[in-house]
């Protein structure tokens, strides 16, 4: 889906290189996420169980 790879290209652009080893571990664990998963979390709103995802979520959409 193409709203999905450009919204985690831009993450990859602008917050990958400087972020912790946790937090590239959570966004690795999202790209392994089926796009239905991925549409509900980055399209729909709705929220992890893990903070750190969150965050990830959080910076992805621009919210951070």
């Amino acid at each position: 889906m193409k709203e999905l790879d450009a919204l985690l290209a831009r993450y990859l652009e602008t917050h990958y290189e400087p972020s912790s080893a946790e937090e590239k571990s959570a966004f690795e664990a999202l790209l392994t996420l089926s796009d239905p998963e991925l549409i509900a979390y980055l399209l729909k709103g709705e929220r992890s169980d893990s903070d750190v995802t969150n965050t990830i979520i959080d910076r992805i959409l621009g919210r951070h």
